[in-house]
């Protein structure tokens, strides 16, 4: 292997950390937001709808504000 193609563990690592707190993140957000929302998009357990549809998407924008801010401060230095 060259160099540049080597494996690097730690940028795995990194990213399950940001995976993990994209989740939580995500969920501590929508978790907050449930007793205001309408009951159409709260989410019921062990069923597929809506609420749960939204909680996904909560998710990936913390994990893209996450990804975005790293890249803000790769660049700054």
């Amino acid at each position: 292997m060259t160099p540049s193609a080597q494996p690097r563990p730690y940028l795995n690592l990194r990213r399950w950390g940001e995976y993990l707190a994209a989740i939580l993140g995500g969920n501590i957000i929508y978790f907050l937001l449930e007793p205001r929302l309408p009951a159409a998009l709260r989410h019921r357990i062990f069923r597929v709808d809506a609420g749960l549809a939204l909680n996904f998407v909560i998710c990936v924008g913390v994990y893209a504000l996450i990804r975005l801010g790293g890249r803000i401060g790769r660049a700054a230095r």
